[in-house]
């Protein structure tokens, strides 16, 4: 199992979410709004959610309303 780590690095959270193809995005019609990372090949249905990409200044804008700490795993496991 991945070991998980924690961060409020603006930088780190970029970089992790870049190299494994991820954009910043919101859940259309959460309020207050609702953070997520969107990957290529997700489908939005799954969980029913419906994404929309934003640009990084806004999710971190929120990121820091919120006092959010990011959860992530640097490996990827899967069965």
């Amino acid at each position: 199992m991945a070991e998980s780590k924690t961060t409020t690095d603006h930088e780190e959270i970029r970089r992790w979410a870049e190299e494994r193809g991820g954009r910043p995005a919101k859940v259309i019609g959460e309020e207050p709004i609702a953070l997520r990372i969107d990957f290529p090949g997700e489908d939005d249905d799954d969980d029913g959610e419906e994404l929309v990409q934003i640009s990084w200044d806004e999710f971190f804008t929120a990121f820091e309303e919120k006092n959010l700490i990011f959860l992530y795993q640097q490996e990827v496991w899967l069965n």
